[in-house]
């Protein structure tokens, strides 16, 4: 069974139940029957349309679902618009979807998280983990905006904003998590910067492409966490790097920054170093403090913390640190740690001489990994120390 075309086919069918009049809920029920169906179907029968197959019966679904609730009984006449057999269009309904996912009767941090769920495929888990809160806590939101979109006619599409945070956040699960979602993030954010005439859909297009053009160079053959510092910059993207830096500056020259162009400018910095050691790390500061202001983000912060670090060295960047801890005592309290805080922490103590505090941070860091590439590179370093301590 072909995992990766049921995912890819996933949005179109459940855009098309929507813009046939069925509400996202239990289109979205539907679009699973199905999926199910074509797992159990698919290996021994595979159909010529896939597509097609799946709205099929997915609206067969839908349909049998809105027979069966008496409270709907005005739906029954949508039997007669059932889809004629034969293939589906070959429209991509993708994007159009993320934005009815935006509806306005959801606050954004709601829309992005059904969104993320139901069209982007991510887990709660990962989504939890984005938004810095408790899987449980998560999934309740989920829930009810589910149950306040249940019955509501998709007929208002949701801002752009919304739709924004939503591709950085597949883009970001796709580049540095378990599903590899970054192309698909990058494909329909171009379809949104040739729709939509703003810098910060550009700024986002520009900080996606820099990043990916790093792409090959982030992992050894054996599957191992290549650092930044460590990579090859051979194998380096030059190409996506001139298209991400050309479309930053054309982003940066109309004067309404955002923090996806503060972003795309630190990678920019990054891209454009010959050599880590020749990174200039107090520009990058510089849009730190920028991004900060303009999101005052404790994972900013963080970052912010390290690239202190890089700039007026190790103790500067603990500090740095240090104030974060102070200005955030709830990023504990909930019992939730901050990502990559202790490694930050780690990294930093190594550099300031105190190998012992590196090694059990690096340690406690891979305990909180949030994939196995990034928890085996932290054991890995936690081990090196250790070994070094025992000569």
């Amino acid at each position: 069974m072909d995992e990766a075309l049921l995912r890819s086919l996933t949005p179109g069918v459940l855009a098309i139940l929507v813009r046939r009049g069925a509400d996202f809920a239990a289109a979205e029920d539907a679009v699973q029957d199905a999926l199910l169906q074509a797992v159990r179907v698919w290996p021994a029968d595979p159909p010529r349309d896939a597509k097609g197959w799946l709205v099929t019966v997915a609206w067969h679904r839908f349909l049998d679902a809105t027979r069966a609730d008496t409270a709907r009984r005005r739906r029954e006449d949508l039997v007669d618009e059932e889809p004629a057999p034969g293939p589906a269009p070959a429209v991509d309904d993708t994007l159009q979807l993320y934005f009815l996912c935006a509806h306005p009767s959801l606050t954004p941090a709601s829309a992005v998280a059904l969104t993320l769920r139901a069209v982007g495929g991510l887990t709660t888990r990962q989504i939890a983990e984005a938004y810095l809160v408790p899987e449980a806590t998560m999934a309740q939101r989920i829930s009810r905006a589910k149950r306040t979109v249940s019955g509501v006619r998709f007929e208002r599409p949701g801002d752009v904003a919304t739709v924004l945070r939503v591709l950085y956040l597949v883009f970001n699960e796709g580049y540095s998590g378990d599903v590899d979602l970054a192309a698909e993030a990058i494909r329909l954010t171009r379809q949104l910067a040739a729709r939509i005439d703003h810098p910060e859909v550009t700024g986002l297009l520009a900080l996606m492409l820099l990043h990916h053009a790093r792409r090959a160079a982030r992992t050894a053959s054996d599957g191992s966490l290549v650092p930044l510092a460590e990579q090859d910059r051979g194998r380096w993207d030059t190409t996506l790097i001139a298209e991400g830096v050309w479309i930053l500056q054309s982003a940066l020259a109309r004067d309404r920054l955002g923090e996806f162009q503060a972003q795309a400018a630190i990678a920019a910095l990054h891209a454009d170093a010959p050599t880590a050691e020749e990174t200039d790390w107090v520009q990058i500061v510089e849009w730190y403090d920028e991004l900060t202001r303009l999101t005052d983000s404790p994972v900013v912060r963080l970052n912010r913390a390290v690239a202190v670090g890089e700039a007026d060295g190790p103790r500067a960047g603990l500090a740095a640190l240090a104030a974060l801890d102070a200005s955030s005592p709830s990023s504990s309290s909930r019992g939730y740690p901050l990502p990559r805080h202790a490694a930050v922490a780690a990294y930093l103590h190594e550099r300031d001489g105190d190998r012992a505090t590196a090694a059990r941070l690096y340690a406690e860091a891979a305990h909180q990994a949030p994939n196995l590439a990034e928890r085996d590179h932290l054991t890995r370093q936690a081990a090196r120390l250790n070994a070094r301590r025992c000569r």
